[in-house]
């Protein structure tokens, strides 16, 4: 799982039919902080109805993304299963 921002959508005329019911985002994933970027951006499947600039929960790997859509036909790595509303972590000093 990871922790991403939403930071763009894709609209695309075609489409795989098993993508259909699914909007396309780009998603960048972030440190805890929720605003440092680390790594590259991805395209996700939309599960949750995120927007623009969300902080959401990403599980990137193609077996369980399909099985959370319960689609084995689809061909999808990267699923947002959740928009974060907020994250407490506790700071050692």
């Amino acid at each position: 799982m990871l922790i991403c921002r939403v930071v763009g959508d894709v609209v695309s005329t075609q489409k795989n039919p098993h993508l259909t019911p699914y909007k396309l985002l780009i998603v960048q994933p972030v440190e805890l902080d929720g605003k440092t970027a680390v790594g590259t951006s991805m395209l996700a499947l939309d599960k949750v109805d995120a927007g623009e600039n969300d902080l959401v929960l990403v599980n990137k790997e193609g077996g369980s993304a399909r099985i959370l859509l319960e689609n084995e036909e689809i061909p999808v790595q990267a699923v947002i299963v959740a928009v974060i509303d907020g994250i407490d972590v506790e700071v050692e000093k």
